[in-house]
């Protein structure tokens, strides 16, 4: 006969038993919350800032610095035109912005946002990463079809590499390799960030226009979203070889992996962030297809809370395409 705390014992390893799968699913993910922000300016890539509770978010000319528990904005990084994306370097206490209007990076005080200095770099830089193993910066350089890397203590550009394309977004396995998106050319290019060296190239099949890269560091896959064709190409990092291509919304210009869960995302602009769990090396499932918002097509994944964050504002149609005053907001996705 089962007393009634071995019962309640029972029960409760039920309840967390249910919930873990619940979680590792991926199945239960919505918007929370919705902090509207407004002001003015288009909008790009979003980095989230785990240990200080903090999301940068690159705003035409500026970047917005906002408290992720209470979403109320905290600082601005000025004057960087035509900001694209937003590079964290905790160990060393900098962040730096690349300004594709400018073609520079601008380096500041992670702790108080205080512009320190701008470098100048290739043509045109969108994306931008900090590599921990080279301790360098990279800046990916869509006019110049190149990447420059800046050494991240310094503030110093120590090379470039000519990467035969025009690349989007890049990741780093955090022991030698860098890989990155090639848009026009629909490749996936990994390099050396200390020999400065391009290690491999690989034609990413069944995927047009590779935009958001994210990594699974421990089983070596690498998560890149297919804007010109609604997929996800999963590729193994070490022989390049797409193991999957689930599909995903339309217009994707992010993508994310949560080593916590075992989930893989892609935001898309068409409003909706698909959830893919991970079953195994290479097998891969949609789990869920999360409502968002039109146009929120950029994200930032908070790998402590294992929060989503994505932006976006009302936009009329084209050709005019103008943004609706003040309508700038936040969605909190978890």
């Amino acid at each position: 006969m089962r007393t009634a705390v071995g019962i309640s014992l029972i029960l409760l390893a039920a309840t967390v038993l249910l919930t873990t799968a619940t979680v590792a699913a991926g199945a239960d993910y919505k918007v929370t919350k919705t902090w509207k922000l407004g002001g003015d300016g288009w909008w790009d890539y979003l980095t989230a800032d785990s240990d200080g509770h903090r999301l940068f978010i690159a705003r035409a000319t500026r970047v917005m610095v906002i408290d992720t528990e209470s979403g109320k904005q905290v600082g601005e990084i000025p004057d960087t035109q035509g900001v694209h994306g937003i590079a964290l370097a905790a160990e060393i206490g900098r962040g730096f912005t690349s300004n594709g209007r400018e073609d520079t990076v601008s380096v500041f005080d992670l702790k108080s946002l205080a512009v320190e200095k701008k470098i100048k770099v290739g043509s045109g830089p969108d994306a931008i990463l900090y590599d921990p193993f080279s301790k360098r910066v990279f800046t990916f350089d869509g006019k110049g079809h190149d990447t420059t890397a800046v050494d991240a203590s310094k503030g110093e550009v120590v090379g470039k590499i000519d990467l035969g394309g025009k690349p989007e977004f890049a990741a780093t396995d955090e022991k030698g390799t860098v890989f990155v998106n090639i848009e026009d050319t629909s490749e996936l290019v990994a390099f050396d960030p200390q020999k400065l060296t391009v290690k491999s190239r690989w034609k990413l099949t069944d995927c047009d226009s590779p935009t958001g890269l994210s990594i699974d560091r421990k089983n070596r896959r690498l998560f890149a979203g297919c804007s010109g064709n609604k997929k996800m190409a999963i590729v193994d990092a070490d022989s390049g070889k797409v193991v999957a291509t689930p599909a995903i919304g339309e217009g994707c210009d992010a993508t994310g992996f949560d080593a916590g869960l075992g989930l893989a995302f892609a935001s898309a602009g068409d409003g909706t962030i698909t959830v893919i769990r991970e079953d195994g090396a290479d097998k891969f499932s949609v789990a869920q297809t999360v409502t968002t918002q039109k146009g929120a097509r950029t994200m930032a994944v908070d790998a402590k809370t294992h929060r989503l964050f994505t932006v976006t504002a009302n936009v009329g149609p084209r050709p005019e395409r103008k943004m609706e005053p003040d309508s700038f907001v936040v969605l909190v996705v978890e």
